[in-house]
């Protein structure tokens, strides 16, 4: 996907939605529900569980991380992806950018079910990025929180998730390997081995 099919040549947003924008568009939904329905299956999962998701939308559309940001790319994602996270009851985490410090948007039952201390902040796309401003919108009762240890973890465009994830961090491959022309980086987690020369593991 190409910046230049998304912006006009003075760097405003296209207003118009042209057979070919709208085309893309509904291929970043699309893709972004393989990719969060194959890592639900990879990471095994379960109802309950946070996803900590880092997107830039800028990198998306081939532009540099933090120059571009676009909220209607953002808001595709986020359509391909939150069904299918209700569906399977898992929590997503949307990791604002640098500008917020990387703090996180989720819903309160979850800081409320994992004893996340709410912080008071309100993303918009030049400070906390599309994506956490496109959660923000579409959560019922949506927080920001300073951290969260995450059971796994989608990094869209190198945004840098890992200081959310719980520790084991392993990466996953998945069949889906860019989101228009952002790069993808997944990983599971699971627990620490502990022990000595006794020690069994299941």
């Amino acid at each position: 996907m190409k910046e230049s099919m998304i912006r006009h040549a003075d760097g405003t947003v296209r207003a118009e939605e042209s057979e070919q924008y709208r085309a893309l568009l509904a291929e970043l939904r699309a893709n972004a529900e393989a990719v969060v329905r194959e890592l639900i299956e990879a990471a095994q999962l379960k109802a309950g569980q946070i996803l900590v998701v880092g997107c830039s939308s800028s990198e998306v559309i081939g532009s540099r991380i933090g120059q571009a940001s676009i909220p209607a790319v953002a808001d595709a994602i986020l359509d391909g992806m939150l069904p299918i996270l209700r569906e399977n009851e898992i929590y997503l985490a949307a990791q604002c950018c640098e500008h917020l410090n990387r703090a996180l948007i989720l819903e309160r039952e979850c800081a409320e079910r994992y004893g996340l201390d709410e912080v008071c902040v309100r993303p918009q796309p030049k400070a906390g990025g599309s994506f956490a401003t496109g959660a923000h919108e579409r959560f019922a009762d949506p927080v920001a929180v300073e951290h969260v240890r995450a059971h796994a973890g989608l990094d869209i465009g190198g945004t840098l998730i890992g200081m959310h994830l719980r520790e084991v961090a392993v990466p996953l491959r998945l069949s889906v390997a860019k989101l228009g022309d952002a790069h993808l980086l997944c990983a599971r987690t699971r627990p620490k081995y502990i022990g000595g020369p006794r020690a069994r593991y299941e």
